[in-house]
């Protein structure tokens, strides 16, 4: 879910005029928001294809974090002036998600004064500077000016992140040390291959329509610019070899850190977008994976292989003929995949949007990374699915089909391309709620029959096994962060019941260490979309049409997962009504009797 930083902003009186309507009101507020959103967050405004920001950096001091909160306070304030009842339809729907997010950052806020996750393994700096620069435009000289300036503000953005850790540790919220310990060799990875990596990869190929005085500038001023950046990257090195690591908590789960169990238990809200507790989400996972064991229980004897569950798993992630053996043979199976379903999705949704998706790989090591990732496109870069091509190994072919429904069509892909062009605010058209996002792209999955996926037993194996997968996390995530399990525990647990790699198992268990809750937001939305559907198909009976419920599913963009089920009632709603049998017309009058009879001739 993305955080918003902020400094105090000085807010424009609410009323414009009497004649203004309250959707206008709103809808102002709202733009006026979005622009103040993007300027403290310039990454994720280039991420969205807005460069406007791309000279600058996210400030990370504890002062932007206080900051952004008395912000958020202020807006709700005026967001609460507005008069609700005047509001309807998309307008009531906008304002009510406004108003909520600024009162979820609030809660969140509430509970530390720092940043609790500002820098992890599986999320931070190391990670995000690269594909930023892999997101930014490089045209112009003025692309690469910006492109120097946003490296010149560097080291004021890791001094913030020093600040954020640091008032961490006093606190007695460290990150786990588990968590934290791979970081510092990221660091060093890309500040020692600085010159030939990816944060210089740009000055490497500076286009010949600039200027050649211009191309020896850039060029020139490059290099004092990356030393800088190399003397940021190993400042915060080595503050994390010799400061924070050494006191950084051995304990792993987030009912550990003072507080941290009502922590934990506002993130699964946050997360699922539900009232569902720790012990609860524990419970349903532990429902699911025995469903989707029996599942799986009749899928084996269908590959010929002879044995039980554990000895098949034990298999399918050990025997090399189901491994990869070069890079390119597996991304050519995911370009495959996604052309077959692109091919094939008004079979599933019957509203496609226009916009095309390509397959890369990562340009950063890959070692404890997703095995693929979905990448937004903007107005001047195609949507890519990021393959993670290393460690070969650990990349079976059994995998491939589901992820690339989950990540490309009809899962991430169809969802935030549809998203960009609905007529919606912008914080709506970007919005991200986990449960719906991952939701959806889970869920997704499931349409592989559809869409011709599946047939041999091996992709289907491999469906279930991703399915047990998000299953697993549902119990692993709330074991470790409400119930006290080990890592080893954790790890066991995931081994046991999925024929993922080893190796993937530790990097899973891992990312829910460092980002607790995350990883529950798949199944929960998942179920959650299964079961509107089946409201639906009870609801309409031969009415249903599946093409026309996931339009209905994603017309309104992402939502929290009450919002999705009110908007999904209302379309059965209208369903109902447009199947209707038209009223008869009623009986005609009878003629009206003459005042006399005619005089006969």
């Amino acid at each position: 879910m993305r955080t918003f930083f902020a400094s105090i902003f000085l807010l424009v009186p609410l009323a414009c005029g009497a004649a203004d309507t309250a959707a206008e009101t709103a809808r102002r507020l709202f733009e006026r928001e979005w622009q103040w959103q993007l300027r403290q967050q310039p990454e994720y405004a280039t991420g969205i294809g807005e460069h406007r920001h791309d000279a600058l950096l996210t400030d990370t001091s504890l002062a932007a974090r206080s900051a952004a909160a008395e912000h958020a306070r202020q807006v709700l304030n005026e967001a609460r002036q507005l008069d609700r009842a005047q509001l309807d339809g998309k307008s009531l729907v906008s304002y009510e998600l406004f108003v909520a997010a600024r009162e979820q950052a609030l809660a969140a806020a509430a509970f530390t004064a720092f940043d609790p996750q500002p820098l992890s393994a599986w999320d931070g700096l190391h990670l995000r500077l690269p594909r930023l620069v892999a997101q930014m435009p490089f045209t112009t000289e003025q692309d690469y000016r910006n492109y120097l300036w946003r490296l010149d503000a560097l080291p004021v953005h890791v001094d913030g992140l020093v600040e954020q850790l640091r008032a961490g540790m006093r606190a007695g919220w460290s990150v786990p040390k588990v968590a934290m310990a791979p970081v510092p060799d990221a660091l060093r990875q890309l500040r020692e291959t600085i010159a030939d990596g990816p944060l210089n990869a740009p000055f490497q190929r500076i286009p010949a329509s600039i200027d050649a005085s211009a191309r020896e500038d850039l060029v020139s001023d490059s290099i004092s610019a990356l030393a800088d950046a190399a003397a940021a990257l190993d400042m915060l090195e080595t503050f994390l070899r010799l400061e924070y690591l050494p006191s950084a908590r051995e304990t792993i789960g987030a009912s550990a850190l003072p507080g941290g169990a009502a922590w934990y238990a506002f993130l699964v809200r946050s997360a699922t977008t539900t009232a569902l507790t720790p012990a609860e989400v524990h419970a349903l996972g532990l429902k699911e994976v025995a469903r989707i064991r029996a599942e799986i229980d009749t899928v084996i004897p269908r590959t010929g292989f002879r044995g039980g569950f554990d000895k098949f798993i034990v298999f399918a992630r050990s025997d090399q003929r189901l491994f990869f053996t070069q890079p390119e043979a597996l991304l050519a199976r995911y370009r495959k995949a996604l052309a077959r379903a692109q091919a094939r999705l008004p079979k599933v949704v019957a509203t496609i949007a226009d916009a095309g998706i390509a397959v890369k790989p990562m340009n950063q090591d890959g070692a404890g990374q997703p095995v693929a990732y979905y990448e937004a496109g903007s107005k001047d870069r195609s949507a890519a699915l990021v393959v993670n091509t290393a460690q070969l190994a650990s990349r079976p072919v059994w995998q491939v089909d589901s992820v690339a429904l989950h990540e490309g069509v009809p899962g991430h892909h169809l969802q935030v391309a549809r998203a960009q062009l609905l007529d919606l605010p912008a914080f709506r058209r970007h919005a991200w709620y986990e449960a719906f996002g991952e939701g959806w792209a889970t869920y997704a999955e499931s349409l592989g029959p559809a869409l011709g996926f599946f047939d041999d037993p091996f992709t289907r194996f491999g469906h279930l096994n991703e399915e047990m997968l998000r299953a697993a996390r549902l119990v692993v995530d709330t074991g470790i962060h409400g119930m006290g399990w080990s890592r080893k525990q954790a790890i066991d647990y995931l081994n046991a019941h999925t024929a993922n790699p080893l190796a993937d198992n530790e990097a899973e268990v891992d990312r829910y260490i460092a980002r607790p809750a995350q990883a529950l937001a798949y199944k929960i939305g998942q179920l959650r979309i299964k079961a509107l559907r089946e409201r639906a198909r009870q609801a309409l009976g031969e009415r249903f049409d599946l093409r026309r419920f996931h339009d209905a599913v994603l017309k309104g963009g992402a939502l929290p997962l009450d919002q999705l089920q009110q908007q999904v009632e209302r379309w059965i709603l209208n369903e109902k009504e447009a199947g209707k049998p038209a009223a008869p017309a009623p009986p005609a009058p009878p003629a009206a009797a003459p005042k006399s009879l005619p005089k006969p001739e």
